[in-house]
Formats: C-alpha cells, structure tokens, sequence
C-alpha cells in the first residue's frame, strides 16, 4: 500500500500539479490512513471496506479533529480510492458511499428549506453577471464559506478535479473544502462562460470578479 501511496502522491504532483500545501495535507492524511489500515490488518486495496473507512473516520473523530478537518481527510481517501481503481491497482471503491461529516456545511438556522431553494434559483437570467452569482451561492450553499473566503478565492485555489478548493480565513489560516458537484457545475459553467468576459485584461487571479474586471 505504500508503493500504492508513493505513485498517487507524484500523479498528485505531476500530473494536477497540486500546490505543496495541499501535497503535504494528502501526505499527511493518507500516512494515518495506512497507518490505521496496518493495523487492522489489512494488506491490499481490495481487502478495504466501506464499514473500515467509515472506522478511520470515526476514529479521527476520538483524535479530537473537527468536522472540517474529518472531511478533508475523507476527500483525500476519496481521490485515493479512485486513483487506485483508474489505475488498476483496486477492483472498488469502498469510499464511494461514505457520506461526509454532516457539520462540514451547516445551513444558517434562520433559511428555512423554501428560503434556501429560492435564493439559489434567484440568478434566473443569462447575462454574465447571473452565471457568476449562480455559482457563488452553490459554493456558499455547499461549503459554508465566510463571504470573505469567497471573495478572495484565486483560480490557484480551485481544484475541480478532485472536487475542493483552498479557503483562507482569519490569519491566513488554510483549509481544504470539498464541495459537491452541483457546485463544481456551477464553477465549471462560470469558468468557462462569464468569467472570460468580465476578465478585462485576461490576467486576473480572483475566481470572481466585478462588470470592471476588477475582484469583488
């Protein structure tokens, strides 16, 4: 397994061309995984199930790590597992249906369902402004960023293809957010759609920008 480990950290970094804080993060993460897996005896990828992750996990939780930090870890066992199985190396993925901690994206208490469905379905129209505020609520809705995490998101932050992002908060303090893939669509769209146009001189580094082209 940690032959397994070895290759998915270099595809990490070769291949996405991962910053090394988030290198070092999976790193992290994925040796006390095995570390855990070692211990239960487990020798092979295909020997893992859904029933040992979801134990990982839990006992990450007893560790005394947050939510946040339990999610992040699952995300790097996500992005493990399915390496494994694109490579061959694994026949399934037992993280495939393990469910996030549910804390990761706490709805503010004062939207009710209804509210929520609704201010989601407010940027209706299609001009470049719409496609922009579309994806910020589905980033909002599915991470529960700070506003000014959102606002100061870079494209260096974004990895879409693993399905996170990188948030700065107070002081500078890093995290790793997995968002779901509704709000991956809506960043993919935006990406690809309005952001190109209001980037004015084609160089800006902020994920979401003003009709000037300047960061919100």
């Amino acid at each position: 397994m940690e032959l397994y480990l070895d290759h998915f950290m270099n595809f990490l970094a070769v291949e996405r061309g991962l910053a090394q804080n988030t290198l070092d993060a999976y790193g992290r993460d994925l040796a006390r995984y095995l570390g855990f897996l070692e211990r239960q005896g487990v020798k092979a990828a295909d020997g893992i199930s859904p029933a040992m992750v979801l134990r990982f996990i839990a006992d990450l939780k007893e560790t005394g790590l947050g939510a946040r930090s339990r999610a992040r870890a699952l995300v790097a066992l996500r992005t493990f597992h399915k390496f494994l199985v694109a490579e061959k190396l694994a026949t399934t993925n037992p993280t495939a249906l393990v469910l996030a901690p549910k804390s990761i994206a706490p709805l503010p208490s004062t939207l009710s369902p209804r509210d929520v469905e609704a201010l989601l379905a407010s940027p209706q129209g299609q001009g470049l402004l719409d496609g922009r505020d579309r994806a910020m609520l589905e980033i909002l809705y599915a991470t529960g960023l700070r506003v000014s995490e959102l606002v100061g998101l870079r494209l260096i932050d974004l990895q879409l293809d693993v399905g996170y992002l990188t948030a700065f908060g107070k002081r500078s303090k890093q995290r790793i957010v997995p968002l779901g893939e509704t709000a991956v669509a809506a960043l993919r769209s935006y990406l690809g759609g309005a952001r190109p146009c209001l980037d004015k001189t084609g160089g800006s580094p902020v994920v979401f920008l003003k009709r000037s082209g300047a960061g919100l």
